[in-house]
């Protein structure tokens, strides 16, 4: 027996595990850390990301990249995700996972099927919050070569 020292349940909305429908949503690294993998032949990053926007802002979303295995393709994977995740937050060359934390991000997440244990949530893609636009972007086909482009938009 414990005491639960007055609790009142009334206050305080309880945990929501289902599934997020999948989408794209605006999410932040929260927590980080480095762990062994069940048979101890290597480790994985575990990250545990929430998401910091729109109706399901606060849910909690969990990835592990496999950076420390002995299969290559796992650490390959691992290691191009972990770009992604630079990439999207801005900081390429960290020294500890640590510093991707509470920085915006854009995670593609997927459902995924899984009869023996039940659907789950599976984050597929990590990309930046907004895509800064390049001198190309929204720019028509080039005219043949020789031509010179309109210039509708300068008044004479």
């Amino acid at each position: 027996m414990g005491n639960l020292d007055g609790f009142d349940a009334n206050t305080v909305e309880p945990n929501n595990f289902d599934l997020l429908p999948a989408g794209d949503y605006q999410a932040c690294i929260v927590a980080s850390d480095i762990a062994p993998t069940k048979r101890g032949d290597g480790k994985f990053l575990s990250l545990e990301l929430q998401v910091i926007d729109g109706p399901h802002k606060g849910r909690k979303l969990f990835d592990r990249l496999n950076m420390w295995n002995p299969n290559p393709k796992a650490v390959e994977i691992a290691k191009a995700t972990l770009s992604a995740i630079c990439r999207a937050v801005g900081v390429l060359t960290p020294k500890d996972s640590q510093e991707l934390h509470d920085l915006p991000l854009l995670v593609k997440v997927v459902v995924k099927k899984d009869p023996e244990f039940g659907d789950k949530n599976e984050v597929k893609a990590y990309k930046p919050l907004g895509k800064k636009k390049t001198t190309t972007d929204n720019v028509g086909p080039l005219p043949p070569h020789g031509e010179a482009p309109p210039n509708d938009d300068i008044p004479f």
